[in-house]
């Protein structure tokens, strides 16, 4: 499988992950994943964060261990920053993302910040849940999101297309903060299996759009991916 490289130096590695791939194995599938991949021409490559596999969009990796623990320090600096009139500002110490998401329903709140920790669920350990029935530690999640786009499909199921920006980086997140707020990424097989995709979506509609980080040298770098051909059908 060839994978688009956004970026590249001596110490960092961005990618332009596909949808459908494995980031690192999960013990259970003998899948050849994104790690794998690279491991054979970077030898010392190691994971800073992930994408679940049928998420897409923009992965950065570190090359060696001194940008490993540059980039953790970035993504798991403090979650909040200044607010503003438009949200939240991002910290200049921290990671900044970008994801764009197509949820079930027409979300009410033009723009909102969900702020609602982050446990696990009781009866499924693959998933993890907000609100009531949460069990284990709960941990600080915060995101922030803006609605692009209210549309219908052919069948007259209504959906929302979203601009989302996540302060934290707990497993799951958007996934579980939209499930909270009743509008679930659609085609989400863990945790909203029987709700309508889009007549011309049939993968996790979640898409990692942006991120920008410092690199080694202290300067700020910016990747972006575009939007996969299965939000094309979308006009903003």
């Amino acid at each position: 499988m060839e994978i688009k490289i956004l970026y590249e130096d001596e110490n960092i590695l961005g990618i332009d992950k596909p949808s459908g791939i494995l980031v690192h194995s999960d013990e259970r599938s003998k899948e050849e994943t994104i790690q794998d991949l690279f491991l054979k021409k970077y030898p010392k490559l190691e994971l800073v964060h992930r994408l679940d596999k049928e998420t897409s969009g923009v992965l950065l990796l570190a090359k060696n261990q001194k940008a490993h623990e540059a980039l953790k320090n970035q993504f798991s600096a403090p979650a909040l920053g200044l607010k503003t009139k438009s949200g939240l500002a991002d910290r200049q110490d921290r990671v900044s993302k970008i994801y764009i998401a197509v949820v079930n329903g027409w979300v009410k709140k033009d723009h909102d910040i969900i702020n609602e920790p982050i446990g696990r669920s009781p009866t499924d350990f693959r998933r993890r849940l907000s609100g009531r029935g949460a069990r284990g530690e709960m941990r600080e999640a915060i995101t922030e999101y803006n609605v692009l786009k209210k549309f219908e499909d052919g069948t007259g199921n209504r959906f929302s297309c979203l601009e989302i920006k996540p302060k934290t980086g707990r497993t799951h997140q958007i996934r579980v903060h939209m499930k909270y707020i009743n509008h679930p990424i659609v085609c989400d097989k863990l945790y909203a299996p029987k709700n309508p995709c889009p007549e011309f979506i049939n993968r996790l509609a979640l898409h990692a759009k942006s991120i920008e980080f410092k690199n080694l040298n202290g300067e700020v770098v910016k990747l972006e991916s575009p939007l996969p051909k299965e939000f094309s059908k979308i006009t903003f």
